[in-house]
Protein backbone atom coordinates (compact mmCIF):
# COMPACT_ATOMS: atom_id res chain seq x y z
CA UNK A 1 0.00 0.00 0.00
CA UNK A 2 2.95 2.33 0.38
CA UNK A 3 6.30 3.29 -1.06
CA UNK A 4 8.93 2.42 1.54
CA UNK A 5 12.55 1.36 1.66
CA UNK A 6 12.93 -2.01 3.38
CA UNK A 7 14.88 -5.23 3.68
CA UNK A 8 13.64 -8.14 5.76
CA UNK A 9 16.78 -10.21 6.00
CA UNK A 10 16.34 -10.35 9.75
CA UNK A 11 13.69 -12.53 11.31
CA UNK A 12 11.07 -10.70 13.28
CA UNK A 13 10.66 -13.00 16.23
CA UNK A 14 8.94 -10.23 17.99
CA UNK A 15 9.32 -8.62 21.25
CA UNK A 16 7.34 -8.04 24.44
CA UNK A 17 4.26 -7.36 26.16
CA UNK A 18 3.02 -6.03 29.35
CA UNK A 19 1.15 -3.64 31.70
CA UNK A 20 -2.52 -3.85 32.54
CA UNK A 21 -5.24 -3.42 35.00
CA UNK A 22 -6.06 -2.85 38.59
CA UNK A 23 -6.51 -4.13 42.10
CA UNK A 24 -5.96 -7.47 43.75
CA UNK A 25 -8.73 -9.99 44.29
CA UNK A 26 -8.19 -13.34 45.99
CA UNK A 27 -11.31 -14.83 44.43
CA UNK A 28 -10.80 -17.21 41.52
CA UNK A 29 -11.33 -15.75 38.08
CA UNK A 30 -13.99 -17.58 36.06
CA UNK A 31 -12.79 -19.03 32.78
CA UNK A 32 -14.72 -18.26 29.60
CA UNK A 33 -16.15 -21.42 28.07
CA UNK A 34 -14.07 -21.12 24.90
CA UNK A 35 -10.83 -21.19 26.94
CA UNK A 36 -11.43 -24.34 28.99
CA UNK A 37 -9.32 -26.54 26.73
CA UNK A 38 -6.53 -24.01 26.19
CA UNK A 39 -3.45 -25.38 27.95
CA UNK A 40 -1.58 -22.08 27.72
CA UNK A 41 -4.36 -20.01 29.29
CA UNK A 42 -4.93 -22.66 31.96
CA UNK A 43 -1.24 -22.65 32.91
CA UNK A 44 -1.13 -18.86 33.05
CA UNK A 45 -4.25 -18.63 35.20
CA UNK A 46 -3.16 -21.38 37.57
CA UNK A 47 0.26 -19.86 38.16
CA UNK A 48 -1.27 -16.39 38.55
CA UNK A 49 -3.55 -17.66 41.35
CA UNK A 50 -0.62 -19.38 43.06
CA UNK A 51 1.49 -16.21 42.83
CA UNK A 52 -1.30 -14.14 44.32
CA UNK A 53 -1.55 -16.53 47.24
CA UNK A 54 2.14 -17.05 48.01
CA UNK A 55 4.19 -14.14 46.68
CA UNK A 56 5.54 -12.40 49.79
CA UNK A 57 9.15 -11.73 50.77
CA UNK A 58 10.20 -10.75 54.30
CA UNK A 59 9.47 -7.10 55.00
CA UNK A 60 8.48 -6.40 51.39
CA UNK A 61 4.78 -5.82 50.74
CA UNK A 62 2.86 -8.37 48.73
CA UNK A 63 2.07 -7.25 45.16
CA UNK A 64 -1.13 -5.37 44.54
CA UNK A 65 -1.08 -6.31 40.86
CA UNK A 66 0.39 -9.08 38.67
CA UNK A 67 0.07 -9.68 34.95
CA UNK A 68 1.24 -12.30 32.47
CA UNK A 69 1.35 -11.58 28.75
CA UNK A 70 2.43 -14.26 26.31
CA UNK A 71 2.97 -14.04 22.56
CA UNK A 72 3.03 -17.14 20.39
CA UNK A 73 4.54 -16.29 17.00
CA UNK A 74 4.72 -18.39 13.86
CA UNK A 75 6.55 -16.51 11.12
CA UNK A 76 7.85 -17.19 7.64
CA UNK A 77 10.28 -14.80 5.94
CA UNK A 78 11.91 -15.01 2.53
CA UNK A 79 14.00 -12.60 0.51
CA UNK A 80 15.38 -12.71 -3.01
CA UNK A 81 18.07 -10.59 -4.67
CA UNK A 82 19.15 -10.53 -8.32
CA UNK A 83 16.89 -13.45 -9.19
CA UNK A 84 18.10 -15.77 -6.44
CA UNK A 85 16.63 -16.63 -3.04
CA UNK A 86 18.68 -15.10 -0.22
CA UNK A 87 16.76 -16.14 2.90
CA UNK A 88 14.05 -18.74 3.48
CA UNK A 89 13.20 -19.19 7.17
CA UNK A 90 10.25 -20.45 9.22
CA UNK A 91 10.33 -19.48 12.91
CA UNK A 92 8.21 -20.43 15.90
CA UNK A 93 8.70 -18.74 19.26
CA UNK A 94 6.80 -18.04 22.48
CA UNK A 95 7.77 -15.48 25.03
CA UNK A 96 6.20 -13.97 28.11
CA UNK A 97 6.44 -10.72 29.99
CA UNK A 98 5.65 -10.81 33.69
CA UNK A 99 4.90 -7.59 35.55
CA UNK A 100 4.63 -7.37 39.34
CA UNK A 101 3.63 -4.08 40.97
CA UNK A 102 4.23 -3.32 44.64
CA UNK A 103 2.57 -0.34 46.32
CA UNK A 104 -0.75 0.96 45.04
CA UNK A 105 -2.28 2.72 42.04
CA UNK A 106 -1.13 6.10 43.31
CA UNK A 107 2.54 5.17 43.67
CA UNK A 108 4.06 1.83 42.82
CA UNK A 109 7.25 0.03 41.83
CA UNK A 110 6.89 0.44 38.08
CA UNK A 111 10.24 2.12 37.45
CA UNK A 112 13.37 1.01 35.58
CA UNK A 113 14.15 -2.62 36.53
CA UNK A 114 10.67 -2.90 38.06
CA UNK A 115 9.01 -2.75 34.65
CA UNK A 116 8.82 -6.52 34.25
CA UNK A 117 10.82 -9.52 33.09
CA UNK A 118 10.91 -11.06 29.62
CA UNK A 119 11.38 -14.81 29.09
CA UNK A 120 11.34 -17.29 26.23
CA UNK A 121 8.65 -19.91 26.82
CA UNK A 122 8.28 -23.55 25.69
CA UNK A 123 6.46 -23.90 22.38
CA UNK A 124 5.06 -27.28 23.46
CA UNK A 125 1.77 -27.23 25.34
CA UNK A 126 3.38 -28.76 28.43
CA UNK A 127 1.58 -27.40 31.49
CA UNK A 128 4.37 -28.14 33.96
CA UNK A 129 7.04 -26.57 31.75
CA UNK A 130 4.92 -23.47 31.14
CA UNK A 131 4.14 -23.00 34.83
CA UNK A 132 7.74 -23.56 35.89
CA UNK A 133 8.95 -20.83 33.55
CA UNK A 134 6.20 -18.49 34.75
CA UNK A 135 7.16 -19.18 38.39
CA UNK A 136 10.79 -18.23 37.81
CA UNK A 137 9.87 -15.12 35.84
CA UNK A 138 7.39 -14.01 38.52
CA UNK A 139 9.93 -14.47 41.29
CA UNK A 140 12.48 -12.33 39.42
CA UNK A 141 9.89 -9.67 38.61
CA UNK A 142 8.85 -9.43 42.29
CA UNK A 143 12.42 -9.02 43.52
CA UNK A 144 13.12 -6.41 40.85
CA UNK A 145 9.94 -4.56 41.78
CA UNK A 146 11.05 -4.38 45.42
CA UNK A 147 14.41 -2.87 44.45
CA UNK A 148 12.75 -0.52 42.01
CA UNK A 149 10.25 0.84 44.53
CA UNK A 150 13.07 1.68 46.93
CA UNK A 151 15.04 3.45 44.19
CA UNK A 152 11.96 5.32 42.98
CA UNK A 153 11.04 6.58 46.44
CA UNK A 154 14.59 7.76 47.03
CA UNK A 155 14.61 9.71 43.76
CA UNK A 156 11.19 11.25 44.44
CA UNK A 157 12.50 12.70 47.70
CA UNK A 158 14.91 14.82 45.66
CA UNK A 159 12.28 16.09 43.23
CA UNK A 160 9.44 18.59 43.30
CA UNK A 161 6.35 17.42 41.42
CA UNK A 162 4.00 20.36 40.83
CA UNK A 163 1.00 18.35 39.62
CA UNK A 164 1.37 14.69 40.59
CA UNK A 165 -0.64 12.00 38.81
CA UNK A 166 -1.18 8.36 39.71
CA UNK A 167 1.26 5.74 38.52
CA UNK A 168 -1.40 3.33 37.27
CA UNK A 169 -4.98 3.82 36.08
CA UNK A 170 -7.93 1.72 37.16
CA UNK A 171 -9.63 -0.34 34.44
CA UNK A 172 -12.57 -2.71 34.43
CA UNK A 173 -11.72 -6.42 34.06
CA UNK A 174 -12.30 -7.83 30.58
CA UNK A 175 -12.87 -11.41 29.46
CA UNK A 176 -12.53 -12.16 25.77
CA UNK A 177 -11.36 -15.37 24.14
CA UNK A 178 -11.06 -15.16 20.38
CA UNK A 179 -10.07 -17.81 17.82
CA UNK A 180 -6.42 -18.75 17.40
CA UNK A 181 -4.62 -17.61 14.24
CA UNK A 182 -2.85 -20.16 12.03
CA UNK A 183 -0.28 -19.77 9.28
CA UNK A 184 -1.15 -22.11 6.41
CA UNK A 185 0.25 -21.68 2.88
CA UNK A 186 2.43 -23.24 0.21
CA UNK A 187 5.73 -21.32 0.05
CA UNK A 188 6.78 -22.58 -3.42
CA UNK A 189 4.80 -20.13 -5.63
CA UNK A 190 5.70 -17.22 -3.38
CA UNK A 191 9.42 -17.96 -3.61
CA UNK A 192 9.18 -18.12 -7.39
CA UNK A 193 7.41 -14.76 -7.42
CA UNK A 194 10.16 -13.21 -5.31
CA UNK A 195 12.91 -14.54 -7.55
CA UNK A 196 11.16 -13.32 -10.69
CA UNK A 197 10.65 -9.83 -9.25
CA UNK A 198 14.22 -9.55 -8.03
CA UNK A 199 15.47 -10.54 -11.50
CA UNK A 200 14.39 -7.14 -12.82
CA UNK A 201 18.06 -6.08 -12.82
CA UNK A 202 18.41 -8.04 -16.06
CA UNK A 203 16.30 -5.39 -17.79
CA UNK A 204 18.39 -2.53 -16.37
CA UNK A 205 22.13 -3.14 -15.84
CA UNK A 206 22.41 0.12 -13.89
CA UNK A 207 20.30 -1.22 -11.01
CA UNK A 208 22.52 -1.60 -7.94
CA UNK A 209 19.98 -3.37 -5.75
CA UNK A 210 17.13 -5.51 -6.97
CA UNK A 211 15.28 -7.16 -4.10
CA UNK A 212 11.93 -8.58 -3.15
CA UNK A 213 10.73 -10.03 0.14
CA UNK A 214 7.82 -11.39 2.09
CA UNK A 215 6.85 -11.85 5.70
CA UNK A 216 3.89 -13.99 6.73
CA UNK A 217 3.06 -14.30 10.41
CA UNK A 218 0.42 -15.56 12.79
CA UNK A 219 0.52 -14.07 16.29
CA UNK A 220 -1.56 -15.35 19.19
CA UNK A 221 -1.58 -13.22 22.31
CA UNK A 222 -2.56 -14.36 25.81
CA UNK A 223 -3.11 -11.96 28.69
CA UNK A 224 -4.23 -12.51 32.29
CA UNK A 225 -3.96 -10.27 35.30
CA UNK A 226 -4.83 -10.24 38.97
CA UNK A 227 -7.83 -7.97 38.41
CA UNK A 228 -9.71 -10.70 36.57
CA UNK A 229 -8.89 -9.93 32.95
CA UNK A 230 -8.53 -12.93 30.62
CA UNK A 231 -7.84 -12.22 26.95
CA UNK A 232 -6.83 -14.39 24.02
CA UNK A 233 -6.60 -12.96 20.52
CA UNK A 234 -5.02 -13.97 17.23
CA UNK A 235 -4.10 -12.10 14.08
CA UNK A 236 -2.32 -12.75 10.80
CA UNK A 237 -0.22 -10.45 8.68
CA UNK A 238 0.85 -11.09 5.09
CA UNK A 239 3.32 -8.73 3.48
CA UNK A 240 5.21 -8.71 0.21
CA UNK A 241 7.61 -6.02 -0.88
CA UNK A 242 9.85 -4.69 -3.64
CA UNK A 243 12.99 -2.58 -3.39
CA UNK A 244 15.30 -1.23 -6.11
CA UNK A 245 18.03 1.39 -6.24
CA UNK A 246 20.37 2.98 -8.74
CA UNK A 247 22.58 6.05 -9.17
CA UNK A 248 22.38 9.01 -11.49
CA UNK A 249 25.44 9.98 -13.52
CA UNK A 250 26.42 12.53 -10.85
CA UNK A 251 26.42 9.84 -8.16
CA UNK A 252 23.06 10.69 -6.60
CA UNK A 253 21.49 7.64 -4.98
CA UNK A 254 17.94 6.92 -6.12
CA UNK A 255 15.55 4.36 -4.65
CA UNK A 256 12.03 3.09 -5.17
CA UNK A 257 10.22 0.53 -3.07
CA UNK A 258 6.72 -0.65 -2.37
CA UNK A 259 5.17 -2.94 0.17
CA UNK A 260 1.82 -4.70 0.38
CA UNK A 261 0.77 -5.47 3.98
CA UNK A 262 -2.65 -7.09 4.50
CA UNK A 263 -4.36 -9.32 7.05
CA UNK A 264 -5.93 -11.64 4.49
CA UNK A 265 -3.73 -13.43 1.96
CA UNK A 266 -6.41 -13.01 -0.71
CA UNK A 267 -5.74 -9.25 -0.68
CA UNK A 268 -2.12 -9.66 -1.77
CA UNK A 269 -1.27 -8.87 -5.41
CA UNK A 270 -1.05 -11.85 -7.73
CA UNK A 271 2.30 -12.84 -9.21
CA UNK A 272 1.41 -11.00 -12.42
CA UNK A 273 0.39 -7.85 -10.52
CA UNK A 274 3.53 -8.03 -8.38
CA UNK A 275 5.74 -8.18 -11.46
CA UNK A 276 3.81 -5.32 -13.06
CA UNK A 277 4.49 -3.20 -9.97
CA UNK A 278 8.15 -4.20 -10.15
CA UNK A 279 8.32 -3.10 -13.79
CA UNK A 280 6.75 0.23 -12.90
CA UNK A 281 9.21 0.91 -10.06
CA UNK A 282 12.21 0.09 -12.24
CA UNK A 283 10.79 2.30 -14.98
CA UNK A 284 10.53 5.29 -12.67
CA UNK A 285 14.13 4.77 -11.57
CA UNK A 286 15.22 5.08 -15.22
CA UNK A 287 13.23 8.31 -15.46
CA UNK A 288 14.80 9.61 -12.26
CA UNK A 289 18.31 8.88 -13.51
CA UNK A 290 17.66 11.14 -16.48
CA UNK A 291 15.68 13.76 -14.57
CA UNK A 292 17.16 17.22 -13.94
CA UNK A 293 18.00 18.43 -10.46
CA UNK A 294 15.62 20.68 -8.57
CA UNK A 295 16.45 24.37 -8.51
CA UNK A 296 18.85 25.35 -5.76
CA UNK A 297 16.24 27.46 -3.97
CA UNK A 298 12.48 27.69 -4.08
CA UNK A 299 9.90 29.13 -1.75
CA UNK A 300 6.27 28.95 -2.71
CA UNK A 301 3.16 26.74 -2.99
CA UNK A 302 3.53 22.95 -2.84
CA UNK A 303 0.84 20.34 -3.48
CA UNK A 304 1.04 16.90 -1.86
CA UNK A 305 -0.81 13.84 -3.13
CA UNK A 306 -2.90 11.92 -0.61
CA UNK A 307 -0.15 9.29 -0.61
CA UNK A 308 2.47 11.89 0.36
CA UNK A 309 0.10 13.50 2.86
CA UNK A 310 -0.10 10.28 4.91
CA UNK A 311 3.65 10.58 5.53
CA UNK A 312 3.29 14.21 6.57
CA UNK A 313 0.54 13.49 9.08
CA UNK A 314 2.20 10.35 10.37
CA UNK A 315 5.53 12.09 11.02
CA UNK A 316 4.28 15.48 12.22
CA UNK A 317 1.04 14.51 14.00
CA UNK A 318 1.14 10.77 14.72
CA UNK A 319 3.88 10.72 17.36
CA UNK A 320 2.83 14.03 18.90
CA UNK A 321 -0.67 12.92 19.91
CA UNK A 322 0.65 10.06 22.05
CA UNK A 323 0.10 10.63 25.76
CA UNK A 324 3.41 9.30 27.04
CA UNK A 325 4.50 10.34 30.49
CA UNK A 326 7.76 12.33 30.69
CA UNK A 327 10.70 11.14 32.77
CA UNK A 328 10.31 11.07 36.53
CA UNK A 329 10.50 14.58 37.94
CA UNK A 330 9.56 16.43 34.76
CA UNK A 331 6.36 18.44 35.01
CA UNK A 332 5.34 18.44 31.35
CA UNK A 333 1.99 16.84 30.49
CA UNK A 334 3.50 14.48 27.92
CA UNK A 335 6.35 14.27 25.40
CA UNK A 336 6.56 15.47 21.81
CA UNK A 337 5.85 18.70 19.98
CA UNK A 338 2.23 18.85 21.23
CA UNK A 339 3.11 18.45 24.93
CA UNK A 340 1.96 22.00 25.67
CA UNK A 341 -0.69 22.25 22.96
CA UNK A 342 -3.73 20.84 24.77
CA UNK A 343 -6.82 22.86 23.82
CA UNK A 344 -4.87 24.95 21.32
CA UNK A 345 -4.81 24.94 17.52
CA UNK A 346 -2.33 22.55 15.90
CA UNK A 347 -3.96 22.19 12.44
CA UNK A 348 -6.12 24.41 10.21
CA UNK A 349 -9.71 24.60 11.41
CA UNK A 350 -10.99 22.56 8.46
CA UNK A 351 -9.04 19.43 9.52
CA UNK A 352 -9.87 16.90 12.23
CA UNK A 353 -8.09 13.72 13.31
CA UNK A 354 -9.42 10.59 14.98
CA UNK A 355 -7.76 7.34 15.98
CA UNK A 356 -10.26 4.51 15.61
CA UNK A 357 -9.19 0.92 16.34
CA UNK A 358 -12.82 -0.27 16.22
CA UNK A 359 -13.02 -0.27 12.39
CA UNK A 360 -11.27 -2.60 9.96
CA UNK A 361 -12.26 -0.89 6.68
CA UNK A 362 -12.42 2.69 5.45
CA UNK A 363 -14.18 3.52 2.18
CA UNK A 364 -13.60 -0.03 0.96
CA UNK A 365 -9.93 -0.20 1.99
CA UNK A 366 -8.81 -2.66 4.69
CA UNK A 367 -7.02 -1.22 7.73
CA UNK A 368 -4.25 -2.79 9.81
CA UNK A 369 -4.78 -0.81 13.01
CA UNK A 370 -7.93 -2.47 14.29
CA UNK A 371 -8.30 -4.49 17.50
CA UNK A 372 -10.97 -5.13 20.11
CA UNK A 373 -8.83 -4.95 23.25
CA UNK A 374 -5.52 -3.18 23.60
CA UNK A 375 -2.32 -4.66 25.01
CA UNK A 376 -3.20 -3.63 28.57
CA UNK A 377 -6.57 -5.35 28.55
CA UNK A 378 -8.62 -2.20 27.89
CA UNK A 379 -11.35 -2.18 25.27
CA UNK A 380 -10.54 -0.24 22.12
CA UNK A 381 -12.12 3.21 21.81
CA UNK A 382 -12.57 5.70 19.00
CA UNK A 383 -10.82 8.90 20.08
CA UNK A 384 -11.10 12.34 18.51
CA UNK A 385 -7.67 13.85 19.13
CA UNK A 386 -7.92 16.97 16.96
CA UNK A 387 -11.30 18.62 16.42
CA UNK A 388 -11.49 21.41 13.83
CA UNK A 389 -7.79 22.04 14.27
CA UNK A 390 -7.86 22.05 18.10
CA UNK A 391 -6.00 19.37 20.08
CA UNK A 392 -8.65 17.95 22.41
CA UNK A 393 -7.16 14.66 23.58
CA UNK A 394 -4.20 12.29 23.46
CA UNK A 395 -3.94 8.56 22.86
CA UNK A 396 -3.52 6.87 26.22
CA UNK A 397 -2.65 3.68 27.99
CA UNK A 398 -2.96 2.93 31.69
CA UNK A 399 -0.13 5.25 32.67
CA UNK A 400 -1.97 8.50 33.47
CA UNK A 401 -0.80 11.92 32.40
CA UNK A 402 -1.96 15.30 33.67
CA UNK A 403 -5.68 15.91 32.90
CA UNK A 404 -6.07 12.32 31.62
CA UNK A 405 -6.41 9.82 34.50
CA UNK A 406 -7.78 6.87 32.48
CA UNK A 407 -6.81 4.81 29.45
CA UNK A 408 -8.67 5.18 26.16
CA UNK A 409 -7.54 1.78 24.86
CA UNK A 410 -4.47 2.72 22.82
CA UNK A 411 -1.65 0.87 24.60
CA UNK A 412 0.20 -1.32 22.09
CA UNK A 413 3.26 -3.57 22.10
CA UNK A 414 6.01 -3.65 19.48
CA UNK A 415 6.36 -6.99 17.67
CA UNK A 416 9.29 -6.41 15.39
CA UNK A 417 12.83 -7.64 15.93
CA UNK A 418 14.31 -4.34 14.86
CA UNK A 419 12.74 -2.52 17.80
CA UNK A 420 11.91 -5.29 20.24
CA UNK A 421 15.16 -5.06 22.16
CA UNK A 422 14.73 -1.40 23.03
CA UNK A 423 11.06 -1.81 23.86
CA UNK A 424 11.77 -4.90 25.96
CA UNK A 425 14.19 -2.85 28.01
CA UNK A 426 11.51 -0.18 28.45
CA UNK A 427 9.23 -2.96 29.57
CA UNK A 428 5.71 -1.99 28.57
CA UNK A 429 3.11 -1.31 25.98
CA UNK A 430 2.96 2.36 25.15
CA UNK A 431 0.32 4.62 23.59
CA UNK A 432 0.32 4.24 19.83
CA UNK A 433 -1.84 5.08 16.84
CA UNK A 434 -4.34 2.54 15.59
CA UNK A 435 -6.21 3.82 12.52
CA UNK A 436 -5.38 7.52 12.30
CA UNK A 437 -7.90 9.19 10.01
CA UNK A 438 -7.59 12.79 8.84
CA UNK A 439 -10.80 14.35 7.53
CA UNK A 440 -11.61 17.73 6.02
CA UNK A 441 -14.74 19.83 6.37
CA UNK A 442 -13.82 21.70 3.16
CA UNK A 443 -12.76 19.04 0.63
CA UNK A 444 -11.70 20.15 -2.83
CA UNK A 445 -11.41 18.06 -5.99
CA UNK A 446 -7.96 17.12 -7.24
CA UNK A 447 -8.42 19.23 -10.36
CA UNK A 448 -9.41 22.26 -8.32
CA UNK A 449 -6.41 21.84 -6.03
CA UNK A 450 -4.03 21.80 -8.99
CA UNK A 451 -5.82 24.80 -10.49
CA UNK A 452 -5.41 26.67 -7.21
CA UNK A 453 -1.72 25.69 -7.09
CA UNK A 454 -1.12 27.16 -10.56
CA UNK A 455 -3.09 30.33 -9.79
CA UNK A 456 -0.96 30.93 -6.69
CA UNK A 457 2.20 30.51 -8.76
CA UNK A 458 0.98 33.00 -11.33
CA UNK A 459 -0.01 35.54 -8.67
CA UNK A 460 3.54 35.40 -7.29
CA UNK A 461 5.18 35.56 -10.71
CA UNK A 462 6.69 32.09 -10.27
CA UNK A 463 7.53 30.13 -13.41
CA UNK A 464 6.70 26.84 -11.71
CA UNK A 465 5.66 25.25 -8.43
CA UNK A 466 6.03 21.76 -6.97
CA UNK A 467 3.92 18.63 -6.62
CA UNK A 468 4.97 15.70 -4.39
CA UNK A 469 3.60 12.32 -5.40
CA UNK A 470 5.37 10.10 -2.87
CA UNK A 471 7.93 10.25 -0.07
CA UNK A 472 10.83 8.13 1.08
CA UNK A 473 12.16 8.10 4.66
CA UNK A 474 12.27 11.32 6.71
CA UNK A 475 9.91 13.20 4.40
CA UNK A 476 12.37 13.13 1.51
CA UNK A 477 10.55 13.31 -1.85
CA UNK A 478 11.06 10.34 -4.14
CA UNK A 479 8.73 11.49 -6.90
CA UNK A 480 8.78 15.29 -7.12
CA UNK A 481 7.41 17.25 -10.09
CA UNK A 482 7.84 20.82 -11.28
CA UNK A 483 4.44 22.10 -12.40
CA UNK A 484 4.53 24.81 -15.05
CA UNK A 485 2.65 27.96 -14.11
CA UNK A 486 2.01 28.55 -17.81
CA UNK A 487 0.26 25.36 -18.86
CA UNK A 488 0.25 23.00 -15.83
CA UNK A 489 2.60 20.49 -17.45
CA UNK A 490 4.66 18.37 -15.07
CA UNK A 491 8.38 17.55 -15.18
CA UNK A 492 9.99 14.93 -12.92
CA UNK A 493 12.98 16.27 -10.97
CA UNK A 494 15.32 14.75 -8.40
CA UNK A 495 17.40 15.78 -5.42
CA UNK A 496 14.80 17.85 -3.58
CA UNK A 497 14.33 18.26 0.16
CA UNK A 498 12.16 20.42 2.41
CA UNK A 499 13.69 22.99 4.70
CA UNK A 500 10.69 23.95 6.83
CA UNK A 501 8.18 21.12 6.69
CA UNK A 502 7.33 21.01 10.39
CA UNK A 503 4.44 21.35 12.84
CA UNK A 504 4.43 25.13 12.45
CA UNK A 505 4.01 24.84 8.68
CA UNK A 506 1.27 22.26 9.21
CA UNK A 507 -0.60 24.68 11.46
CA UNK A 508 -0.04 27.92 9.56
CA UNK A 509 0.75 27.19 5.90
CA UNK A 510 -1.61 24.32 5.04
CA UNK A 511 -4.49 26.06 3.27
CA UNK A 512 -6.55 23.41 1.44
CA UNK A 513 -7.25 19.69 1.25
CA UNK A 514 -8.62 17.29 -1.34
CA UNK A 515 -11.69 15.09 -1.50
CA UNK A 516 -9.57 12.01 -2.20
CA UNK A 517 -8.12 9.66 0.43
CA UNK A 518 -5.14 7.34 0.57
CA UNK A 519 -4.93 4.41 2.99
CA UNK A 520 -1.38 3.78 4.12
CA UNK A 521 -1.09 0.47 5.97
CA UNK A 522 2.11 0.31 8.00
CA UNK A 523 3.07 -3.10 9.39
CA UNK A 524 6.49 -2.33 10.85
CA UNK A 525 6.85 -2.30 14.64
CA UNK A 526 3.17 -1.90 15.52
CA UNK A 527 0.62 -2.45 12.72
CA UNK A 528 -1.38 0.71 12.13
CA UNK A 529 -2.92 2.72 9.32
CA UNK A 530 -2.95 6.36 8.28
CA UNK A 531 -5.73 7.79 6.12
CA UNK A 532 -5.43 11.28 4.67
CA UNK A 533 -6.48 13.49 1.73
CA UNK A 534 -4.19 15.45 -0.58
CA UNK A 535 -3.08 18.80 0.89
CA UNK A 536 -1.90 22.17 -0.42
CA UNK A 537 0.61 24.40 1.33
CA UNK A 538 0.68 28.14 0.73
CA UNK A 539 4.45 28.35 1.14
CA UNK A 540 7.25 25.85 1.72
CA UNK A 541 10.96 25.90 1.09
CA UNK A 542 12.29 23.35 -1.42
CA UNK A 543 16.04 23.12 -1.77
CA UNK A 544 18.61 20.96 -3.49
CA UNK A 545 20.11 18.18 -1.41
CA UNK A 546 23.59 16.77 -2.02
CA UNK A 547 23.73 14.49 0.99
CA UNK A 548 22.90 11.29 -0.87
CA UNK A 549 25.67 11.36 -3.47
CA UNK A 550 28.18 8.52 -3.58
CA UNK A 551 30.94 7.39 -5.91
CA UNK A 552 29.73 5.43 -8.91
CA UNK A 553 30.92 1.80 -9.31
CA UNK A 554 34.48 1.67 -10.67
CA UNK A 555 33.57 -0.81 -13.42
CA UNK A 556 30.33 -2.08 -15.01
CA UNK A 557 28.17 -4.91 -13.77
CA UNK A 558 28.76 -8.38 -15.22
CA UNK A 559 26.93 -9.03 -18.47
CA UNK A 560 23.84 -11.13 -17.87
CA UNK A 561 24.21 -14.58 -19.42
CA UNK A 562 28.05 -14.66 -19.29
Amino acid sequence: MKVRAMTYSRISICGLLFLALCSFSSAAVPTPDDAKDDVVLAAMRAELERSKAHLKMGQVDAPYYIEYRMFDVDEYTAEAAFGALRTDVRTRVRFVRVVVRIGDYKQDSYFKQGEGTLDIMPVDNDTKALRHQLWLATDRAYKSAAESLTAKQAQLKQLTIDQPVDDFAHADPVQSVGPLAKLEFDPAPWKKMLKDASAMYKSDPLLETSESNLRFEAVNEYFVNSEGTVVRSGRTLYQTGLSYSTQASDGMSLARSKEYPVENMRELPTAEEFLAHATNLVGTLKELRNAPLVDEEYRGPVLFSADAATDVFRDLVGDNILGRRPELGKNARTTGAFANSYKTRVLPDFLSVVSDPTISFYQGHSLLGHYEIDDEGVRAQRVTVIDKGILVSYLLGREPIRDFPLSNGHARVALDARTAGARAAAGAPAPHNSNMIVTSSQPTSKDELKKKLIEMCQQRDLAFCYYVETFGPKLTPRLLFKVSAKDGSEELVRGGSFGELDVRALRSDLIASGDDVYVDNRPTNIPHSVVAPSILFDELEVKRSTLNKEKLPEYPAPTVGR
